[in-house]
């Protein structure tokens, strides 16, 4: 899940912790962060890999977290927060590996076929007999069919996150029984497992429902899967989640799943105080508080997500596509890496793409191709623009200000650091960047409502399939193009892709089109990262997942 806020369910908005955009100082396209930096981000996994049968039974896992404004992640304005806390109350029917492979899981599927008959796919989902909601309804092809109509589009009253995918198919139909549902798509689509990792309630599909419902609220009656909510406080913004005892599968193996809801701050000492059991570490300072704790160890890898800056296209400023194209140009993203990355023992190269990550074979450099870092270059482009340096150094025209916003979100070192390196790279240009502050808790308010007009945010992909978010980013006609930025006529090359079988073919294809979708100037991938958690010692299967999401029922602590 992208703007009203959202992304794709398995590609979602997350608060950002710092950034900015451009090439790299020293005027090199290659998108290198340093002279010793590799070829590629991090695709390593690190979480304490354990079978089920070597968990202990029982115990309580305590970690920060809160549920999001928008609770429903197939919503537009769903967010990583949101799909977190929804994936402890309901179904995980499909999951993928750290690296990608796809992964049903049989207490839902019990059969998955899929096949192509006249170049139409055809994937017949046989679920599981025990399978069923909390209120005791059957989970069946009704609620396949209810997930794929609230999501295709034909009724556009639901504010979906997506439409990718789901308007490709045709028909969801009863097979043999109402327990097997037969998905007919129009051509292939290779990326299908994403669309149906999880599933609505058909009740919950419903389109108040769909909109309204999960508003700072749960609906664990129509949820499914080993733990329901036990608390969820409206207040606090705690939640607690406890084992089910309608669930059919492979019991919990924890008694309890809290979130406590704190500021990063707060969180790290939490974590000292052994009141949290893990706890992200975002940055060299939080590293150091947590590292070498007793009891405790540093998980660290790959990371499916980037991080961008968003350019609002509909404020006035910004909607010259000459200043944006000159604040890309002035930004020295390899700057920007070094203050994201101090004390962290971590290099990558810079992101060249919001679709692919260059630990993934598809993936590309689309930024080296239309960008190159030139704060002369900039200003030259600027003066042709008629944006003209005033008595105070910030260029005018029409008697207005070329000055800019720069939403912070929280009161994280980081992103105050990178605001500052991002003021100090625009003012020679003759650009004034104006710091707003903004609450963590005004985070989908603030991308709904596009109350911006530079902002940083990441996105995490939740499977392989990037070429399945080209049009969640960049169409013009997507409430998840945070941007505003594009063209019907882009929208169309894009929506083509579509039709592409083969996902190595589709994925070249995309990536062509994102370096024509890049020359609108509206968004610049800045950077990854690693994922770096602190981690009481024997908490099993939790950490650096990359594409994984290691089912609730396998969480736990090492026996």
């Amino acid at each position: 899940m992208r703007a009203r806020l959202a992304l794709p369910v398995a590609l979602i908005a997350a608060i950002s912790v710092t950034a900015t955009a451009c090439q790299s100082s020293s005027g090199d396209s290659s998108g290198s962060a340093g002279k010793n930096t590799p070829s590629s981000a991090s695709g390593a996994a690190d979480y304490n890999p354990t079978a089920y049968d070597k968990l202990k039974d029982g115990g309580t896992y305590t970690s920060v977290g809160t549920f999001d404004e928008q609770g429903n992640p197939f919503n537009v304005n769903g967010t990583l927060t949101a799909t977190r806390v929804w994936a402890w109350y309901n179904a995980n029917a499909i999951t993928f590996s750290p690296t990608g492979e796809v992964q049903y899981n049989p207490d839902y599927f019990s059969d998955v076929k899929v096949s192509v008959k006249g170049g139409n796919q055809k994937v017949v989902l046989s679920i599981n007999k025990k399978a069923a909601f909390n209120d005791g309804t059957p989970i069946d092809w009704t609620a396949i069919k209810a997930t794929w109509k609230a999501n295709n589009g034909s009724d556009k009253e639901y504010a979906a996150s997506t439409t990718d995918g789901y308007e490709q198919i045709t028909d969801v139909a009863r097979g043999k029984d109402d327990k097997q549902a037969v998905i007919t798509f129009k051509g292939v689509y290779p990326a299908w497992p994403s669309l149906f990792f999880t599933f609505l309630h058909p009740k919950a599909a419903k389109v108040d429902n769909f909109n309204k419902a999960y508003v700072k609220k749960a609906h664990p009656e129509w949820g499914a899967g080993p733990y329901t909510v036990g608390k969820w406080d409206s207040h606090s913004g705690n939640i607690t989640f406890v084992r089910n005892s309608k669930w059919w599968g492979k019991k919990g193996k924890l008694d309890k799943r809290v979130y406590v809801n704190l500021e990063s701050t707060a969180g790290i000492n939490a974590f000292k105080n052994g009141q949290l059991d893990y706890v992200s570490a975002v940055d060299a300072e939080s590293l150091k508080q947590v590292k070498g704790l007793k009891g405790t160890e540093i998980r660290s890898g790959g990371s499916p997500f980037v991080y961008s800056l968003y350019f609002n296209t509909k404020s006035s400023v910004l909607g010259d596509k000459a200043v944006r194209k000159a604040i890309q140009e002035s930004i020295d993203r390899s700057q920007i890496a070094k203050i994201q990355f101090q004390g962290l023992d971590y290099q990558e190269p810079l992101p060249g793409s919001g679709l692919f990550y260059s630990f993934q074979k598809e993936y590309e450099d689309n930024v080296s191709s239309v960008l190159k870092y030139g704060p002369d270059q900039a200003k030259k482009e600027l003066d042709a623009a008629g944006w003209k340096a005033g008595s105070d150094g910030i260029r005018e025209k029409g008697g207005k200000k070329l000055e800019i916003g720069y939403t912070l979100m929280g009161d994280d070192p980081l992103g105050k650091a990178t605001a500052g390196a991002l003021a100090a790279m625009l003012k020679p240009v003759g650009i004034r960047l104006t710091v707003k502050k903004a609450d963590d808790a005004d985070f989908s308010t603030i991308l709904s409502e596009r109350k911006f007009d530079l902002f940083l945010s990441g996105n995490r992909s939740g499977d392989p399939f990037g070429a399945r978010y080209l049009c969640e980013m960049y169409c013009s006609d997507r409430d998840s193009n945070l941007t505003g930025a594009g063209s019907p006529e882009l929208d169309k090359e894009i929506r083509a892709t579509s039709d592409i079988a083969d996902q190595d073919k589709q994925a070249a294809a995309a990536n062509k089109i994102e370096q024509k979708a890049l020359q609108n100037y509206a968004r610049l991938p800045m950077f990854s990262g690693p994922s770096t958690y602190s981690v009481k010692k024997g908490l099993a299967n939790v950490g650096a997942t990359i594409f994984y999401s290691p089912l609730p029922e396998t969480v736990g602590w090492a026996k």
